[in-house]
């Protein structure tokens, strides 16, 4: 999924920035981190998925009330 691949992106970054600093982080601790980052961003791709579904709803409901107006 994109979601993945963009939190394994994300992920990788930081491990590199953290190593430009001289740290490090042992790897449960990126997978950790990639799991943190999936998670909010699938979060937040429903949360965005549940406003459109609302919006077609309603949509779908003026539809319906104005086909039956010229019925």
């Amino acid at each position: 999924m994109h979601q993945s691949n963009h939190a394994q992106a994300m992920t990788d970054r930081f491990r590199e920035m953290i190593e430009e600093s001289g740290d490090s982080l042992s790897p449960h601790h990126y997978d950790e981190l990639r799991l943190i980052i999936e998670a909010g961003l699938d979060t937040a791709l429903v949360e965005v998925m549940e406003k459109i579904s609302s919006q077609l709803s309603k949509m779908a409901e003026e539809i319906q009330n104005k086909a039956e107006f010229f019925n």
